[in-house]
């Protein structure tokens, strides 16, 4: 008796494998206070999602009826993942930022210097994801979609016209940190050792 059910109990210890994006998509999760572990394991699993196959369409996150749904929920999919990488990126990369320069930084300049490398590296990579995901959104912004709403997934939706108006731009706010960054890395580079 004792055999049968400790078979019986471990039957239910078997991972399944993940493999589609939907499942990965599902491992992304936020938390109150995130740090930079926590923003890496997000990374991680988005990029994981992005490089998948998409699940049966019985299986997908939205109720999809027909081909067209599919195709739609399919370019909404991917864009809101790449939202969400360029997101990511952009909170790993406050984790090295140095928003303010003083002149008595001058001793640790070449480790700012570093860290100011490493932000600019992940903000760069956040604008890569932007622009992916405002192709995505293109996509889904073409004529044979026109009045088709995917509304089990009204946030992708919201997302998708807040990229087309222009209310949604990441890419204003990586730029505008990137120069930032570099006027700082200027500013550290000037410096002479005599503080």
């Amino acid at each position: 008796m004792i055999i049968i059910l400790t078979l019986a109990g471990n039957s239910f210890l078997f991972p399944y494998a993940i493999t589609y994006k939907e499942q990965y998509y599902n491992l992304f999760h936020t938390h109150y206070q995130q740090y930079p572990e926590d923003v890496m394991e997000n990374i991680y699993w988005l990029q994981r999602a992005v490089a998948a196959d998409f699940c049966n369409p019985q299986y997908a996150l939205a109720k999809i009826k027909d081909e067209t749904q599919w195709e739609k929920y399919r370019y909404l999919f991917m864009m809101h993942v790449n939202i969400k990488l360029a997101e990511q990126h952009l909170r790993l990369g406050r984790t090295w930022d140095k928003y303010n320069i003083y002149f008595y930084d001058e001793p640790w300049k070449e480790e700012y210097l570093r860290n100011l490398d490493t932000a600019e590296a992940c903000y760069s990579t956040g604008l890569y994801y932007w622009n992916e995901a405002k192709a995505w959104a293109e996509k889904a912004n073409s004529k044979e979609f026109l009045f088709l709403y995917i509304t089990d997934q009204q946030f992708w939706e919201d997302e998708r016209e807040r990229i087309y108006t222009g209310d949604l731009d990441y890419e204003k706010t990586i730029n505008r940190e990137l120069s930032r960054i570099k006027e700082a890395k200027d500013t550290l580079n000037s410096m002479d050792g005599g503080y």
